[in-house]
């Protein structure tokens, strides 16, 4: 097992993604997620939604001073709505979130409720067995148990990656 660190930038090259997609990071935090994958959608949008309004002001900050106009932030808890349309967009990142949420059901089914038709999910969350960084074990949510709550919201797994050496990488895609 690598020792290597969550890369953004290298986990986002393992899925394919079209520039004129519509995607939407779920607890994006300040925009370690979002701001890479803006670079690579041109001529998409991303919807930026996370719990704290200062995490969102300091990406809407970096977004600007980097000359992006596709991420739109937008404040909610994911666990009751990400108040994105339903059936809008054909990308969702689920990144370091379900093991700080209370509902880890409730957050995939609010992201299947946004994708369109063949859209996907990439979940990137903290292995187990990783010691030494991250939240404590108690705390992190396994692979199996993701597709678990995945396969029986009717989410297909489409790949299963290292995301570095202390994550988990997994696409799902909604039929």
């Amino acid at each position: 097992m690598t020792s290597e660190f969550l890369n953004p930038e290298k986990t986002l090259n393992e899925i394919e993604i079209q520039q004129d997609m519509i995607a939407a990071d779920f607890g994006c935090g300040s925009g370690g997620w979002v701001l890479p994958l803006a670079k690579i959608l041109e001529d998409g949008k991303i919807y930026a939604v996370d719990v704290l309004e200062e995490p969102l002001s300091a990406l809407r900050s970096k977004a600007d001073s980097q000359g992006f106009s596709n991420i739109e932030t937008i404040l909610s808890d994911i666990e009751n709505s990400s108040k994105i349309s339903d059936e809008s967009c054909d990308l969702i990142l689920i990144t370091n979130l379900l093991f700080e949420v209370e509902d880890k059901e409730a957050v995939l089914k609010e992201a299947k409720k946004v994708l369109k038709s063949e859209g996907e999910i990439l979940v990137v969350d903290w292995k187990k067995q990783a010691g030494g960084f991250g939240p404590q074990k108690q705390e992190r949510i396994s692979a199996d148990q993701v597709k678990k709550i995945a396969e029986q919201l009717d989410l297909k797994l489409k790949k299963e990656f290292d995301a570095g050496g202390y994550h988990y990488a997994l696409l799902f895609q909604k039929s």
